[in-house]
């Protein structure tokens, strides 16, 4: 990735990128810029030289161009191969990539490692997926007049995939979106969060020593809120992926008007916990659950749901594994819980949960802000008006709730805008898939938290939760058409 370097106050050198259009880095000496800070220092780490509208629209075209020109053409074992070396690549550099997610987005080095992890998963599990694209034949003679007819039903490329990506996972977000439209054989625009784009600049470097066609990936910098539009609306782009603010999405899909659009939103995940659930093991989950990458995403534990007769031993459980997390640096190995992504965020949460308190709330344990830091909150005796408990907190907070019954705590679970995961934990098998049916959301996980997810499996929301499902085979589903073939024998 070519740099430009320049000084800081402090004298350390910085990187300056740009936008990555038709293979070329774009560093305009008039481009509008943004600084990329680190978050738990505030070290000034990279400015990014913004795409304009032009470049936009230029990308665009090169997409299109492209996939015209190669990517429609290109074979499935050819497509397969790019994303099978991508993926060992990645895996080379995995320390490399790790760093550079820790540096921009805050993230603990344990979890940029797993994050890169999962991203040489997703390449792989695209890459198998990718000579897996199956048609069907269709029986025309099912129907009268169908005789001596022949059908196949092929799937086949759209074109222009648009993908506009959050900062908290900013590898394995960006390649939900780009491998398994690579796999399909179509190119892609990618809007990469302001707040981390170097893994993105460097993710478009390994893909193209893979054998990517460089126009096949397009990156364009800059606020969403100025190039957004220009993006969606242009006629060659054929659909539109997105994650990120619930705002945000349905004001895409508005812009975006008939073209398919795949939106995964906000939540505030359920998890609720009966009596005859293994307690231990349900505390470590809602540990992990609310406070990975700081409670910063979107199927984080936020309304965690007790039943009273278990209440105080199982929140006494949770409070002792919270107060264990160590919280601190990213750069050192034994942090667990780091920075959110900005002050702002952080002083947003210590906000909430101020109000929260001020309308009747306790704070178990947490509730403190240095800076960017966040302390692992707890907070009981919480109403389901309060911000913390209806809407999406995204900060490292989670309320604890007693209920007596399972219909009481079924409506509670499904009174949300929201419905993307939730995770219930009981060793009851009818309990279990009553709840799995009943809960209003995406996904449910049983003796699971709802922050788990896996690369392969069906992954979306309902409700204010979105539209449209990732994981690589639904992903390549919605980034494909099905084109009918018939033929009438002679």
């Amino acid at each position: 990735m070519q740099k430009i370097d320049s000084k800081t106050a402090g004298g350390k050198s910085v990187q300056r990128i740009g936008s990555i259009i038709n293979g070329e880095q774009r560093l305009r000496e008039d481009a509008a810029t943004i600084e990329v800070i680190n978050p738990y220092n505030g070290e000034l780490i990279a400015t990014i030289a913004c795409a304009s509208k032009a470049e936009v629209k230029e990308a665009v075209d090169g997409a299109h161009a492209v996939f015209q020109k190669t990517m429609r053409h290109m074979p499935a074992h050819e497509r397969s191969k790019i994303l099978r070396k991508a993926a060992i690549l990645l895996e080379e550099r995995s320390e490399q990539f790790a760093r550079c997610i820790s540096e921009e987005a805050g993230k603990p080095i344990v979890e940029a490692r797993a994050e890169v992890a999962r991203a040489v998963q997703v390449l792989l599990f695209a890459s198998e997926e990718a000579k897996r694209l199956h048609g069907e034949q269709i029986p025309m003679d099912s129907a009268i007049g169908g005789e001596n007819q022949i059908a196949i039903a092929k799937r086949v490329p759209l074109g222009v995939i648009a993908a506009i990506t959050p900062f908290n996972f900013p590898l394995n977000l960006v390649l939900h979106k780009v491998a398994p439209a690579i796999a399909v054989g179509n190119t892609i625009v990618l809007k990469p969060a302001e707040k981390t784009p170097l893994s993105a600049n460097l993710l478009h470097s390994l893909l193209e020593e893979s054998g990517l066609p460089a126009s096949a990936l397009q990156v364009v910098h800059g606020p969403g809120a100025q190039l957004v539009e220009t993006l969606v609306t242009d006629p060659a782009v054929k659909k539109v992926t997105f994650t990120g603010s619930g705002k945000v999405g349905w004001h895409i899909q508005e812009l975006a008007g008939r073209k398919p659009v795949t939106l995964e939103l906000g939540s505030n995940a359920p998890n609720i916990i009966f009596a005859d659930a293994n307690l231990e093991q349900a505390a470590l989950a809602m540990t992990i659950a609310g406070f990975t990458f700081a409670g910063q995403a979107c199927v984080s534990a936020q309304r965690i749901y007790i039943e009273e007769s278990v209440y105080e031993e199982f929140v006494s459980l949770l409070q002792q594994k919270v107060e264990q997390l160590v919280v601190g640096d990213p750069n050192d190995e034994a942090t667990q819980l780091g920075p959110m992504i900005t002050e702002e965020a952080a002083e947003r949460a210590e906000s909430w949960v101020r109000e929260a308190v001020a309308q009747g709330a306790f704070i178990r344990t947490g509730g403190t802000r240095n800076g960017t830091l966040f302390a692992p909150t707890i907070l009981e005796h919480v109403t389901k008006d309060m911000k913390v408990v209806c809407m999406e907190v995204f900060a490292p907070i989670v309320t604890v709730i007693p209920f007596v019954s399972e219909e009481e705590v079924l409506q509670e679970a499904n009174d949300s805008e929201y419905g993307l995961q939730a995770g219930v934990f009981t060793s009851n098998i009818q309990r279990a898939f009553t709840f799995a049916d009943k809960l209003e959301m995406g996904g449910v996980w049983i003796n699971e938290p709802s922050v788990r997810r896996f690369d392969h499996m069906p992954y979306g929301g309902v409700k204010e939760s979105g539209i449209g499902k990732e994981g690589i085979r639904y992903a390549m589903e919605g980034m494909s058409d099905v084109k009918f073939i018939g033929i009438k024998l002679i």
